[in-house]
């Protein structure tokens, strides 16, 4: 069967707020990668350090994360703070699948063609892809490669969206290995200028 091409449109909900992982992952990341002393430093730059007390519960500021990659590209290296961003997205991606990906989803897909893996798992995420793109808007094209292009919200157009699209990048790529197939690998492409920026994810595995 061949696979859908044509393309679902997820509208962003008005609210400009991204889901708490997007901090707490990245936290992770920068003490594992960097260590505590430079996790501090970027989250200081950023004013975020009331976080690394008292972890985000609920949904934050989308300008909280964008704040957060700016000040880990002022503070690191741009290799480490890229290294960062991508762990924390494998970091969220593991949540995701413990704590928000329901299990009984999960057991069946194995018995699936890699082709229906992914558009059942990218009908399951529709709903929740604002939490995620904040006040931006993202476009699935379930076919192969799957294409999740993401316009506007905290997508900039800037040198600094490099760190945001470490964190996607790590986060579609180990979600799409551990529900689509093994072998995904996730390559970034940027589109669009000027008023609404946009960039694109191709998630391969063959």
């Amino acid at each position: 069967m061949s696979a859908v091409s044509t393309a679902d449109h997820v509208p962003s909900q008005p609210a400009a707020r991204i889901g708490p992982n997007a901090i707490i992952r990245m936290d992770e990341a920068l003490n594992a990668i960097v260590g505590r002393e430079a996790c501090q430093s970027v989250f200081a730059q950023a004013g975020l350090l009331h976080y690394l007390d008292a972890p985000p519960s609920e949904m934050v500021d989308e300008r909280e994360v964008m704040r957060l990659h700016d000040a880990a590209l002022a503070v690191l290296a741009p290799q480490e703070a890229e290294d960062a961003a991508f762990r924390a997205g494998e970091l969220t991606a593991t949540y995701l699948l413990a704590r928000r990906i329901p299990k009984p989803f999960q057991r069946i897909m194995p018995f699936l063609p890699p082709w229906l893996r992914a558009r059942l798992f990218l009908a399951a995420i529709r709903r929740h892809a604002w939490t995620f793109v904040g006040s931006g808007a993202v476009t699935f094209v379930p076919s192969h490669p799957v294409v999740v292009s993401i316009a506007g919200g905290p997508v900039r157009g800037t040198p600094t969206d490099a760190v945001l699209l470490a964190y996607y990048s790590g986060c579609f790529q180990e979600l799409f290995r551990s529900l689509v197939h093994r072998g995904t690998r996730a390559v970034v492409r940027r589109e669009g200028e000027g008023f609404q920026p946009r960039v694109v994810f191709d998630l391969r595995w063959r």
